[in-house]
């Protein structure tokens, strides 16, 4: 894919530096903004590059069109890295990814699950892979995983989802313990009940079916509420790892127990 054009100049880095995924919309963007705020250069990638470049104009981001199921597209974002951060780089963050569909394992849809799979999983080792050298020549490298309680939590209709995100899960532990002495954290958030203007409604297909997810629920998380959630980690002193932050609405007690219209 084309890149979108970058906002920030080309050269070693003077801040600590980002690429973050899923960053057209949801968790992913908030998450670039907040890092920007926070004073750090982010190179924000996804698919939709005319919402990039929104994101761009807005914050003064790089941005780049990427497909991290595409391993061309993904060689692509650590060329452009490197342009833009040198040698070296300090942060992954992986949003990209999602749910589809509610059904059944009776009824399982093949395609669904194996979209799930390419991107929660194995886009997101694709990209880990790809930039793990780089993290590793920082000496302050950190990978944060942004699952899911559905990684944890196994509920009716969610087996795709709940399979996906438990893979996601397994490759943040597995890479904590093959990195282990060395200076790259491996952090993973798994936030519970989020409303975004894309998340259900990918999901569901339907808007007034993705609406009803929330209908009841006082004050759902946000994206930004993720986003203070992973700034915080990424921004803790280096030697404190948040191996493993569950975030939940005060509404929310489980993944398949949520208090509704109880005025919590």
């Amino acid at each position: 894919m084309t890149s979108a054009k970058a906002s920030t100049t080309t050269g070693p880095p003077s801040r600590l530096t980002a690429v973050v995924t899923g960053a057209s919309s949801g968790i992913g963007r908030a998450t670039a903004q907040r890092l920007v705020a926070d004073g750090w250069q982010v190179l924000a990638v996804a698919r939709r590059e005319e919402r990039l470049r929104t994101l761009a104009e807005e914050t003064g981001c790089a941005v780049l069109g990427v497909d991290i199921t595409d391993d061309e597209s993904v060689a692509a974002l650590v060329d452009r890295a490197a342009e833009l951060f040198g040698d070296t780089l300090n942060t992954v963050v992986h949003v990209a990814g999602g749910a589809l569909g509610v059904e059944p394992v009776a009824e399982a849809d093949l395609g669904k699950w194996q979209g799930m799979y390419e991107t929660n999983v194995l886009g997101a080792l694709r990209v880990t892979r790809a930039l793990l050298p780089a993290l590793r020549r920082s000496g302050r490298g950190d990978v944060l995983f942004v699952t899911s309680v559905a990684a944890h939590e196994a509920y009716p209709g969610g087996s795709g989802y709940n399979a996906a995100k438990a893979g996601e899960h397994m490759l943040a532990r597995a890479l904590r313990l093959e990195l282990n002495g060395e200076k790259v954290r491996v952090i993973e958030i798994a936030p519970g009940m989020v409303r975004t203007e894309e998340f259900s409604l990918v999901r569901l297909g339907d808007q007034d079916a993705a609406d009803a997810v929330y209908d009841g629920v006082e004050d759902p998380l946000t994206a930004e509420d993720c986003a203070d959630v992973i700034s915080y980690a990424l921004n803790a002193p280096h030697h404190v790892n948040l191996d493993l932050v569950t975030v939940r609405p005060l509404a929310q007690a489980a993944a398949h127990r949520i208090a509704r219209h109880h005025g919590v």
